[in-house]
């Protein structure tokens, strides 16, 4: 992944970006240097927080990376998955009913969410809900639509 530009946040973009991260996740970012590096030939944007690619924007909508929700677990807004379903995940499948064992209730259709295994509770994957949070323990169908995962290059990203 190639950097296109690198800049430093504004006062008012750093309010934004923890002010969203708050509000979806309950994290608290308090970080002391936010820069917003746009990458070549990709989807997202990443802020790095005091140097680590902790946020990602999908579709102008600030979220946790991976690395990031691992670093600052978030309280809300979380899917957790089997064990059967964790080498899936990480290989970027999109999450199925029958592997979730929980599912925040407040998680809205379209919500981006945090996948995280049961074990350890380590996160897995992002990804954007395609039912509301009530309606993913089940026994078929696909339910969250994977975003960015644990290996991608994303993951692997380093400035």
């Amino acid at each position: 992944m190639e950097v296109k530009s690198r800049h430093h946040l504004r006062s008012d973009d750093v309010r934004e970006v923890e002010d969203a991260v708050s509000d979806a996740l309950g994290v608290d970012l308090d970080g002391d240097a936010y820069e917003l590096v746009e990458i070549e030939d990709s989807e997202f944007d990443v802020v790095l927080v005091d140097g680590e690619p902790d946020v990602l924007y999908v579709e102008e909508e600030p979220f946790l990376t991976v690395s990031g929700a691992n670093e600052h677990p978030p309280a809300t807004r979380v899917v957790t998955v089997d064990a059967g379903a964790i080498s899936f995940v990480s290989n970027g499948a999109d999450v199925m009913r029958p592997g979730i064992v929980e599912a925040d209730d407040a998680i809205s259709e379209g919500d981006l969410v945090a996948i995280a295994e049961e074990s350890h509770g380590k996160v897995l994957a992002i990804g954007r809900a395609l039912v509301d949070g009530d309606d993913m323990v089940g026994s078929e169908g696909k339910v969250v639509e994977s975003v960015h995962h644990v290996g991608d290059d994303l993951y692997e990203f380093d400035v």
